[in-house]
């Protein structure tokens, strides 16, 4: 038998496992290393059916309720595997063995590999969490929210920026207010040789040069259980946001209750342990209070960011909606802001929200920057989603 051969069965054995593997397959007798047998049986624990389960001599599942047991697993899965690899198998560990116990130990938390997924599941465990796992948990949150800073963030305040000044300019300035090097660079082809100067048939201007607030940005969170990425990822981008003083930033989450969390946007950890996961959704009450933290319309974008099962009363949710967009509220509903892509979500009240003329559509972390510079920039965001996903 060749060694790629080998080397092919070797690799359905780990794939399949010992009782996958079945007589006459080639496999049951396939020689394992010291190293695939740590692998093997690490797998075997997480994947293969549990003892009470397990028949005709099959291996069980063995990660049981020993806390060393889960530790040793925990310690096992990082030296074999990736962290990505790491990441889906803890997703699985906590998903078929029930083994959110883990997270609720402060030895087994800090043993895991961080992720997005994981800082959803200790915030929908934030109030049964013991007062000596909850600095831990707070350590693995802020170790995850610094990781997507430094992926994010900068992208971020750079692609609004950009659309802030773009949209502050204009064609019409006032003396004070040309901006006198892009206006040059706008008219280079203007050159006259008799004149011996540049003929500026188009001004560009920096528009009012003050400090103020040039926009108002809410981000209305729906925290119920099927939205735990979009809350992760939301909570850091309106931290982001705030910290842009051309910004004014709210940040507003919300089930059947709503609880402004705009006082915490300093710190994007404390927005996150300030959410509550699960219940039931009430977007209606969550847009009746978004609607008094609108003080300038014509400046306002409101950002919903729900899958739209709305549990409260859709006609009203709808009309409140109609009135803000009227007023001239610009208003986005994000059916999921997460690298998971489009949830299920409720069709109905999304295409009668886009007969309101607001769009809705899933929106990953890496496209929210373009999104929110598009929206500021006035652009046609359907035309945007369009061009994102074709």
């Amino acid at each position: 038998m060749s060694a790629e051969t080998d080397d092919r069965l070797r690799r359905w054995r780990l794939v399949l496992g010992g009782e996958g593997a079945g007589p006459g397959s080639g496999l049951a007798d396939t020689e394992l290393s010291d190293e695939d047998s740590g692998v093997d049986q690490v797998l075997a624990a997480l994947y293969d059916k549990p003892d009470e389960e397990a028949a005709g001599g099959q291996r069980g599942a063995n990660l049981g309720a020993s806390a060393p047991r889960v530790a040793r697993w925990l310690g096992d899965i990082r030296r074999y595997f990736p962290s990505t690899v790491v990441q889906v198998m803890q997703r699985d560990a906590v998903d078929r063995l029930g083994l959110t116990r883990m997270l609720l130990e402060k030895e087994l938390l800090s043993a895991v590999e961080p992720d997005v997924h994981l800082v959803g599941t200790l915030l929908s465990l934030n109030g049964v969490l013991p007062e000596e796992t909850k600095e831990t948990a707070r350590e693995v949150v802020r170790k995850v929210v610094q990781e997507l800073e430094e992926r994010l963030a900068e992208r971020t305040r750079a692609a609004i920026k950009g659309a802030l000044d773009k949209a502050s300019r204009t064609h019409r300035p006032r003396p004070g207010d040309v901006d006198w090097a892009r206006t040059i660079h706008a008219n280079l082809k203007h050159y006259s040789p008799e004149l011996r100067t540049i003929v500026p048939e188009r001004l560009v201007g920096f528009g009012r040069r003050q400090q103020a607030v040039q926009r108002d940005v809410i981000l209305a969170v729906d925290q119920s259980g099927s939205m735990a990425e979009s809350v992760v990822y939301s909570g850091l981008f309106g931290a982001v946001l705030a910290s842009m003083r051309a910004l004014r930033t709210s940040f507003v989450a919300f089930d059947t209750e709503v609880a402004d969390l705009t006082e915490h946007l300093a710190d994007p950890v404390d927005v996150l342990f300030g959410t509550q996961l699960g219940g039931g959704t009430d977007i209606n009450r969550a847009i009746a209070y978004c609607e008094g933290l609108v003080e300038r319309p014509e400046r306002t974008l409101l950002v919903l960011i729900s899958d739209l099962y709305e549990g409260g009363d859709e006609d009203e949710l709808l009309h409140r909606v109609g009135e803000l967009v009227g007023a001239g509220v610009q208003v986005v509903t994000l059916l999921a802001l997460s690298d998971s892509g489009a949830p299920s979500y409720d069709h109905e009240n999304a295409a009668a929200l886009a007969e309101l003329g607001v769009p809705a559509f899933a929106c990953t972390p890496d496209q929210f920057p373009e999104l929110m510079a598009a929206a500021i920039r006035g652009d046609d965001l359907q035309g945007w989603v369009a061009r994102e996903t074709s």
